[in-house]
C-alpha cells in the first residue's frame, strides 16, 4: 500500500521550476465568485507541512506550503470573502469564507524572522512553473490531527523515497535563517 503524502506529491515530486517564471493566480475552491490572489514571483522554500494549522485539500495527510515575498500578493479578487482564521497565531492565514480553503498566511509581527514573506499554496494555481517542495516540515505533528504514531517509520520512508528529507521542524537553512535573526536581534551578531 503506498501512503498518501499531498496529492501534488504522491506520484512523484514534478520538478515544474522555470527559469524566468514570475508568477501566478491562485483560485479558491468555490464553484463561482473565487477568492483569486495574484503573486508576481517564484516561491520559496516549497514543502510539504504536517502541522495543524496549515490547510490540506481532502484526504491529505500534509499540506504544501510555499513563500513568496509580502509586496509580490495581492488579492485581486472577491477580497471581501477572505477572513483570518486565528488572529493570535503568528502566520494569520486568510481563509475563504465560502469553501474554507486557506489562500496565503501572512505575518504582521515585524520582529519576526519570517516578516515580509506570505505563505501560499501553489497547488491552487494552474500556472507551470512554481518550485518544486524540497523537504517535509513538522513530519510528527501529522500525529496531532490523528495519524497512528505507529505509521510514523513508514510515512518518513514513504517523504524519503519521494525525495522530501523528513524534519521535525524546518530545514537547516531555515532553522539557521531563524537562529541567525534572533541572534542579531540579541546583538550576538551584526
Amino acid at each position: 500500500m503506498t501512503i498518501s503524502i499531498h496529492p501534488s506529491v504522491d506520484k512523484g515530486v514534478a520538478q515544474t521550476q522555470t527559469d524566468g517564471f514570475s508568477g501566478g493566480q491562485l483560485l479558491c475552491k468555490c464553484p463561482s465568485d473565487k477568492v483569486i490572489v495574484t503573486v508576481t514571483s517564484q516561491s520559496a522554500h516549497n514543502h510539504v507541512c504536517g502541522c495543524s494549522k496549515c490547510w490540506k485539500p481532502d484526504g491529505a495527510t500534509f499540506s504544501q506550503v510555499a513563500v513568496v515575498s509580502r509586496d509580490s500578493l495581492s488579492v485581486t479578487s472577491h477580497e471581501d470573502k477572505l477572513k483570518i482564521i486565528d488572529e493570535s497565531a503568528a502566520i494569520q492565514r486568510h481563509a475563504c469564507t465560502g469553501c474554507g480553503t486557506h489562500m496565503y498566511g501572512r505575518i504582521e509581527d515585524t520582529n519576526h524572522p519570517f516578516y515580509g514573506l506570505d505563505f501560499i499554496h501553489t497547488e491552487l494555481s494552474s500556472a507551470d512553473g512554481w518550485s518544486a517542495p524540497e523537504f517535509a516540515a513538522f513530519v510528527s505533528s501529522i500525529i496531532e490531527t490523528g495519524t497512528p504514531p505507529d505509521q510514523m517509520d513508514a510515512i518518513r520512508n514513504r517523504l524519503k523515497e519521494l525525495g522530501l528529507e523528513p524534519y521535525d521542524c524546518l530545514s537547516p537553512p531555515l532553522m539557521d535563517a531563524i537562529a541567525t535573526h534572533v541572534a542579531k536581534q540579541r546583538g550576538v551578531l551584526n
